[in-house]
């Protein structure tokens, strides 16, 4: 840890999360939606190198066209390591709205909140998906409903993936690896009762921090596969990924 590498990070950080908050207060409104979605996306990248932390892509990724984005989930990051190769509306628990700065900042990245304790959360934000695949945009989605230290990936829900399989676009599964000097780093993850504050102190005190997003092969509409059998192949391939398996 670097104390001092920290308190400069953090600084960065901070004013640049408040220019991003203003940037939505008094700029969005005035933007159409394309170029909300590239300013989110440079916005996401320099968040990144702020933090320390080195997006390395690997594979081929879905550039254009509608697409769902399926990854395991490990920090609060991923939604930002993820747009900032291309700006994705994400599926995420409603609970994460209520985290501090944080939970403003996903918003405005363009997340579809879901309240699992309603009754037509599933359905509803299946219809917000399907809008968003109806535009040509990749949606991206944690079906493991909450972050592992990413050594391992959890069973995934399968009602989210209706909307793709309604839709008929493809599904790409994309595995994350949190890295720091090349080894697997745990202590990065966002997990268990940690505070945001105490993840921040890993993260922004961590020299050679590297987050890998491994694009895997694009799971074709195509394929006529149910939610639930969709959900366990995505499921599987990102679960081979992360144990390096595949790439």
């Amino acid at each position: 840890m670097a104390p001092f590498l920290f308190l400069f990070r953090f600084v960065c950080v901070s004013a640049w999360i408040l220019l991003g908050l203003l940037t939505e207060l008094l700029v969005f409104p005035v933007l159409g939606r394309v170029r909300r979605r590239r300013v989110v996306g440079a916005w996401s990248r320099v968040l990144l190198r702020l933090c320390g932390v080195r997006v390395r892509p690997v594979g081929a990724p879905v550039a254009r066209g509608a697409v769902l984005w399926v990854a395991n989930h490990v920090s609060w990051v991923d939604i930002f390591v993820l747009n900032s190769v291309r700006t994705t509306s994400f599926v995420a628990k409603s609970d994460i709205r209520r985290w501090p700065v944080i939970g403003l900042l996903v918003a405005w990245a363009g997340t579809l909140f879901i309240d699992r304790r309603h009754r037509h959360a599933v359905r509803d934000a299946g219809r917000q998906m399907r809008a968003c695949f109806e535009r040509g945009d990749a949606v991206g989605l944690f079906p493991e409903g909450t972050t592992t230290d990413g050594s391992h990936v959890l069973p995934f829900h399968a009602g989210l993936f209706d909307a793709a399989v309604q839709a008929r676009v493809p599904t790409q599964p994309v595995a994350l690896r949190f890295l720091k000097h090349g080894r697997h780093a745990p202590e990065l993850a966002f997990v268990g009762e940690q505070t945001l504050v105490a993840n921040l102190w890993f993260l922004l005190g961590a020299r050679g921090v590297c987050v890998e997003c491994c694009f895997l092969a694009p799971i074709p509409a195509s394929a006529g596969l149910s939610r639930g059998e969709l959900a366990q192949r995505a499921q599987a391939a990102i679960s081979a990924a992360v144990r390096g398996e595949s790439a």
